[in-house]
Order: C-alpha cells, then structure tokens, then sequence
C-alpha cells in the first residue's frame, strides 16, 4: 500500500476534518497543547501501544442545538478544507453512515483518505462514530455539546490505530503542525454559521 493510497477517517460534516488531524495524530507518547486563546482551545494526544488517543475542547459563541446542527451537517465541506468529498450513504433511525475523502500536502508528500464512518446522532447532545470501513486499522470516538456562560463547550475525544505505512516524520510534522489548527477552523465555522444555524434551530 502505497503512502498515497487513502488512509480513513470517522467525520462529522467531520465530524469535518478532526478525522484527517486523528488519523495522522502520533509522534511523541504524549502532546499537548495548551494556549486557550482563540476559543479557549486545548488539544492533547497520548500514544497508547500501536494506537493514539486524541482529546480536544474549544468554547464556541453559539447555542448547543446551533454547534449539534454544524456538527451534523455532513456534506458541508466548504468551511474545512482538505475534505473534496463527503457523501451521506444511509440513514437509519439515529445511525448515519458517510463516506469521505479527504486530500492533504503534508511537507512533499499528498495524502489520500478515504473513510466510512457510522454516526450515532444524540440531538442536541453530540454524535458517537465508528469507522466501519477505510485505511486506518481503527477509529472511533464522540463529541459531546454543553451549554455554559461563553456558548457551547464542545468536546471531542477519539482513539485511532493509524495504518503503519505512513513515516513517522510525517505523522510528527502533522501533528505539530495542523491538528490545534484544524479544531479552531472548525470553532471559527461555527462562528460564522451562526445566523444559518440560527434560522435551522428555530
């Protein structure tokens, strides 16, 4: 298998694009991030064996029912890029499947990404996901809405066995480099649908 060939990854409208940030999570046993600053982000991941875990929070200024409809909105991929594609495939009762692709540079090397990923929807409260198909040998994780004084705490935890072909140097280099920012682009999608997810909660 080849470095180009897809990887996989569970997403939101990705789950958006924390799946390609998990997927390529690793490096050190553990990393964190700590500014707060914008959206009082945090971002933590720890290896654990072959797989790593991924912990994130961010406070977005808008209500729990608006960050569940951002959430849930998956074939959106206007706001995260990386995601070319992100197709809804089947529906049943509070379960969603959806495929997606996701293409990324990271230093000279082009990634591909292909992932299924059923989601258990919890309206108002957050999503479960489980990739059922895709690259990474596992992936699965939640997000979870509270409402406090700021808006809406949103929180993000997944666990992720990446597939072995990828380079060390590159998942480090990723991780460094793209995972605190791909959680605040997705703070800032919320901020600025508001008014959208505003008119979609009345």
């Amino acid at each position: 298998m080849s470095i180009t060939k897809s990887l996989s990854r569970p997403g939101s409208s990705f789950v958006k694009r924390a799946l390609l940030l998990c997927l390529l999570t690793g490096g050190q046993s553990c990393f964190a991030i700590t500014e707060l600053a914008p959206y009082d982000l945090q971002v933590l991941v720890e290896k654990l064996g072959a797989s790593f875990k991924v912990q994130a929070s961010y406070i977005a200024p808008v209500s729990q029912c608006e960050a569940y409809t951002f959430l849930t909105d998956y074939e959106d991929v206007k706001t995260i890029p990386g995601i070319v594609e992100s197709k809804v495939r089947r529906r049943n009762g509070n379960k969603v499947t959806v495929e997606r692709l996701i293409e990324e540079r990271v230093l000279l090397f082009p990634i591909q990404l292909r992932s299924e990923v059923e989601f258990t929807e919890l309206p108002n409260q957050g999503l479960n996901f489980i990739q059922i198909k895709g690259d990474n040998k596992a992936y699965s994780g939640t997000w979870r809405l509270h409402s406090n004084e700021k808006g809406v705490l949103v929180r993000y935890a997944s666990i992720i066995e990446p597939d072995s072909v990828i380079p060390n140097g590159i998942i480090e280099y990723f991780m460094r480099n793209n995972i605190r920012k791909g959680f605040e682009m997705m703070a800032e999608g919320m901020e600025r649908s508001r008014d959208t997810l505003s008119l979609a909660c009345r």
